[in-house]
């Protein structure tokens, strides 16, 4: 059962279980490198290096780069302290020009040995952000670096968004990753070649850090846990500890599914050890990655959203509460506190699979006095909006994408279950066929999550039955 979105409050503490690292690891958001050969002669030369900062002001700087295998070595050098391990080379400042404002320029050199052709480096990083003199796209440069199937506004300097399970993708080469992060209100984890390796609780403004790992080539994996629509999430990229870099983003995977719903859909409480939760224990213990929802789209190796609001319905909030701002008054945003956002959906995304799972908050509860229904004009009023929405859906994503609705059978009411029945048959008629209803049998759930909601157990088995209707689907994939 549901219950009143407002319980979820935001939580007062600033948690976060990953390393912060000095000012020298900020990064940039661009650079350019000038590299010449000064001088050469017989097994050596002497190069000079001078680095610009396109991006915002740093601190502290780190240059790598890379030699050819040409037997190439860093002898000495000035204006920094140099150190090389294999064919990679790091320049990291010195006390008097570590601080490099927007534009601004550090000379550097050095003489090296070399047994064959001289070749210049390559892929130059300034603190772990290559250097290829384009200081970022002026609509997404942090998007250039990412990944993301998940609602965001794409700005100069962050990405935005508010919906639980947002994700983000990246690869990287080093012993560390950053995560540049403003967020007072949700929780995260970072994960790093698939398993978690921090969790960040409300991270305050700054980039938190995950270190001492293999210095390899990995992958990293930032995903909002919990919800917080009052709020509004900024994420300003991936950044690679000194000597490591950022590499190219992911592609993007051919399947994907939109998932949209309430509470359940989005994980409410599902790690909780009890049903009796504080609003601020709903927030610590609601991980939206561990909804079915998420694990049914892993499962099926696709890219995915999860649009979910606790306590909202399709005509109908919990309990009959915030009457006049259903599921339906969101759904096109980004950016939920936000009057009026629209999400810019990318021409890219084309879910193959929508899953709707809307009605628990219309139905769970008596019609109260004074509200705007009697239990017959709830069911009619509900159908009407269901039918809105499925068309609605279809114009966004054409007669190809096959819709899954999403009901069960709520203690002695059936209002719920007949009347997504009876809108999917209704469809079906109109020569729809690719609206489908699946009915989620809770039998064997122990609801043991906050306010009796389901458990991480729980979404294990709703998304094992949903995944195996799936399976019986003819999906485009």
């Amino acid at each position: 059962m549901e219950r009143p979105f407002a319980m979820l409050a935001v939580g007062a503490a600033v948690v976060a279980s990953a390393t912060a690292l000095p000012p020298a690891a900020t990064a940039a958001a661009g650079c350019r490198v000038d590299y010449a050969v000064a001088s050469q002669w017989h097994g050596g030369f002497q190069a000079n290096v001078k680095i610009t900062n396109l991006g915002d002001a740093v601190g502290g700087w780190s240059l790598g780069f890379d030699f050819a295998d040409a037997g190439q070595r860093v002898v000495q050098g000035w204006s920094a302290t140099w150190s090389q391990s294999g064919n990679r080379v790091t320049a990291r400042n010195a006390s008097w020009n570590g601080s490099l404002a927007t534009g601004g320029s550090a000379s550097i050199g050095f003489t090296a040995s070399n047994t064959g052709a001289n070749p210049a480096p390559t892929r130059f990083t300034l603190n772990g952000v290559a250097c290829d003199g384009d200081p970022g796209s002026p609509g997404d440069p942090v998007l250039d670096r990412v990944a993301t199937a998940g609602r965001v506004q794409a700005g100069a300097d962050a990405l935005r968004f508010s919906w639980p399970g947002v994700y983000f993708e990246g690869r990287f080469r080093g012993t560390g990753i950053g995560v540049a992060l403003d967020d007072p209100a949700a929780d995260y984890e970072v994960q790093v070649d698939g398993r978690t390796a921090a969790t960040l609780v409300t991270p305050a403004p700054g980039t938190h850090w995950v270190n001492g790992l293999a210095d390899a080539e990995h992958t990293v994996r930032l995903v909002k846990r919990s919800e917080s629509p009052w709020a509004t999430s900024a994420f300003r990229g991936f950044v690679a500890a000194p000597g490591g870099a950022v590499l190219a983003k992911p592609a993007p995977r051919t399947r994907q599914v939109e998932f949209i719903g309430d509470s359940h859909t989005a994980g409410y409480g599902n790690l909780s050890t009890s049903r009796d939760c504080t609003g601020d224990q709903v927030n610590r213990t609601t991980d939206a990655d561990r909804a079915f929802s998420a694990l049914t789209a892993r499962a099926l190796g696709a890219d995915y959203q999860v649009n979910a609001f606790s306590g909202r319905g399709m005509v109908r909030n919990y309990n009959g509460g915030e009457a006049g701002a259903d599921y339906r008054t969101y759904y096109d945003r980004a950016l939920l506190a936000v009057d009026g956002d629209v999400w810019p959906k990318p021409a890219g995304w084309r879910p193959q699979l929508v899953v709707v799972g809307l009605g628990i908050n219309d139905f769970s509860t008596a019609v109260n006095p004074g509200e705007p229904w009697t239990p017959e004009s709830l069911v009619t009023a509900y159908k009407t909006a269901y039918h809105g929405f499925l068309d609605k859906l279809r114009a966004r994503y054409g007669n190809d994408t096959t819709i899954v609705v999403i009901a069960t059978q709520m203690g002695n009411t059936t209002a719920f279950l007949d009347s997504t029945r009876q809108v999917v048959a209704e469809r079906n008629s109109r020569g729809d066929a690719r609206v489908r209803h699946w009915y989620q049998d809770n039998s064997g759930l122990d609801n043991a999550g906050c306010h009796w909601h389901p458990s991480a157990r729980d979404h294990r088995l709703i998304a094992e039955r949903l995944g195996a209707f799936i399976a019986t689907l003819p999906l485009a994939w």
